[in-house]
């Protein structure tokens, strides 16, 4: 039907008057009329099923009353098929020269499928499944401006061919129906004299044209005519392309149509002969009652200043025996300005109304995103209110163990203490007798071991008391630090039972410090760096820093314990 409408209106025909096409259903009869419609009019054959075509367009319309067939599936093939049938309904009219009522019927066609398809313009109509949609837009948009062309409404024409060309984009009417509709634009334009709007669409047609050999590149010349001779340019050029497109055709009405053209120009250049050639053949010939009408005037104009006063009264008579048909044209094209000023305000109102929907869609899917956000900001609140409550209970519950710890240090640490210091005042005050009344021979007090020494013994026993561990705060041990007099004891007792150790150690090592030769007393017992650490009141890496140094001092591989005992085997032995 698209691509071969003749060899489908052949069997649409035949199908038509069988009687086959008697037993269809209500929906199938009336598509089937309105298919034949369709075909009569793209083969360019007058309405014989007009009656049927009529029942076609009120049953389709009936369609759309029905609210499971309007919200349903088939919601888009129904609205299209309403429209199909009011658009035909226009071409039947048109055909009988019924203009507001053709109008009437194009217009409802672009209301039926603008009402239910929003935003047509920039839809996609791969969704809507509804095959050559925007073509017939296009196409209706197109009729709508060629019948105002026609009544010289030109605003109206521009404002419909400039919709059917956005339409025609989409999907081309034919292979030269944007050229066509650039024509037109062009020939309003220049109808109106401004001249550089259409010069533009002039321009545009020749991009758009298919081939020369059609009536659209013909009406294009003709027009481009016109326009240069309306801007000034040689007439002889003008008339010269409409005299060569008029023997181009072979379809009388076009070429009356040229002929009129040409006869105006000859009249406007008062060159009266050569419009008297055009314009009465014209006159003649032409069943357009407005391009009739234009050329009796011109004509009798001609023929009162050749002073022929019989033929002039001719003309003048056509005139005067029909007012009526002007007094129609003009209520005609008054009807067609109302209809169209009411679409336009119809489609403002639509437009206004569609705004407003999408504002409201806006600001409710706006509503929603802040609702959604405001939650998930409390939820996080909640949650992060939670997370810091509990690490709030996780500290307190860790500082009130520290105390407790420490309480429990500090209990042990007294308790230890006072046991301590009574033992360390038993043992002075026998060392103190020992040192008073004992004649014991100097071997003999030699004889006590290193780690008999009280200040040892006390050393020691913090160390077991404290259990001292690496890398923890020294001022946690700060109970079992050794004082000034301590660390000075325990010197004195390292010199005394190995020969002077540490006068020696320094001889032997220049470069040992009076602080080095203390920890070397200390590491004499045995000790690790952790128990030194504690004992010292020293952090944990300086102590293994200074032991690191040490060792790199005496040139050992082994601990400091066992380099310092064989040292100290060594001076005693001496």
């Amino acid at each position: 039907m698209w691509h071969h409408p003749d060899s489908a209106l052949a069997v649409m025909m035949e199908f038509a008057d069988s009687p086959k096409a008697d037993s269809l259903n209500a929906f199938n009869g009336h598509y089937c009329q309105l298919l034949v419609s369709e075909l009569l009019y793209k083969n360019d054959y007058g309405q014989s099923n007009r009656a049927k075509l009529l029942q076609a367009v009120h049953y389709f319309d009936s369609l759309m009353q029905v609210p499971e067939l309007v919200e349903g599936p088939s919601r888009y093939v129904n609205v299209f098929l309403s429209a199909r049938a009011h658009y035909m309904n226009g071409v039947g009219y048109y055909e009988r020269d019924s203009v507001v009522a053709a109008c009437g019927e194009y217009l409802k066609a672009l209301e039926i499928v603008e009402t239910h398809f929003p935003n047509l313009e920039t839809q996609d109509f791969a969704s809507l499944h509804v095959e050559h949609l925007p073509r017939f837009m296009a196409l209706t948009y197109n009729r709508l401006g060629d019948l105002f062309y026609g009544q010289f409404m030109q605003e109206p024409a521009i404002v419909c061919y400039k919709k059917s060309f956005v339409f025609s984009k989409i999907e081309a009417t034919s292979a030269n129906g944007i050229a066509n509709l650039m024509s037109h634009l062009g020939n309003q334009y220049s109808i109106l004299q401004q001249m550089d709007s259409a010069g533009y669409y002039f321009n545009e047609a020749f991009k758009y044209l298919a081939d020369t050999n059609n009536l659209a590149y013909r009406d294009l010349i003709s027009g481009l005519a016109l326009y240069n001779y309306y801007s000034g340019k040689s007439v002889e050029s003008a008339v010269s392309d409409l005299k060569r497109m008029a023997t181009q055709t072979k379809d009388e009405d076009e070429r009356l149509t040229r002929f009129f053209t040409i006869g105006s120009i000859y009249f406007e250049i008062r060159q009266f002969d050569s419009a008297m050639v055009y314009l009465t053949r014209v006159f003649e010939n032409k069943d357009n009652v407005v391009m009739k009408r234009g050329a009796a005037r011109s004509l009798r104009d001609i023929f009162q200043v050749k002073g022929d006063t019989l033929k002039a009264t001719q003309y003048a008579r056509y005139q005067v025996e029909n007012p009526a048909l002007e007094a129609e044209s003009n209520r005609q094209v008054s009807q067609l300005n109302d209809m169209f000023q009411q679409h336009l305000q119809w489609e403002q109102e639509r437009a206004e109304a569609e705004r407003q929907q999408a504002a409201r869609l806006r600001r409710n899917r706006m509503i929603v995103v802040v609702c959604v956000l405001v939650a998930v900001a409390a939820l996080l609140a909640w949650l992060l209110i939670r997370r810091r409550m509990k690490q709030q209970r996780d500290a307190a519950s860790q500082q009130m163990e520290a105390v407790q710890e420490a309480h429990r240090l500090e209990k042990a640490s007294m308790s230890g203490r006072l046991k301590k210091s009574n033992q360390e005042l038993r043992e002075l005050k026998d060392q103190m007798r020992q040192q008073a009344g004992s004649s014991a021979p100097k071997q003999e007090a030699q004889a006590v071991s290193f780690n008999d020494e009280p200040i040892c013994r006390l050393i020691m026993e913090r160390v077991r008391e404290g259990q001292f561990k690496a890398q923890m705060d020294c001022k946690l041990y700060q109970d079992y630090a050794l004082g000034k007099e301590q660390v000075m004891a325990l010197r004195e007792a390292a010199d005394r039972h190995f020969n002077q150790f540490t006068v020696r150690l320094a001889k032997a090592y220049p470069n040992l410090t009076k602080g080095d030769l203390d920890y070397c007393c200390l590491y004499l017992l045995g000790l690790s760096d952790a128990d030194v650490s504690a004992l010292m009141q020293r952090a944990y890496n300086t102590v293994s820093e200074r032991s690191r140094k040490l060792k790199g001092v005496f040139g050992s591989e082994e601990s400091l314990s066992a380099t310092l005992c064989s040292f100290a085997s060594d001076s005693a032995s001496i």
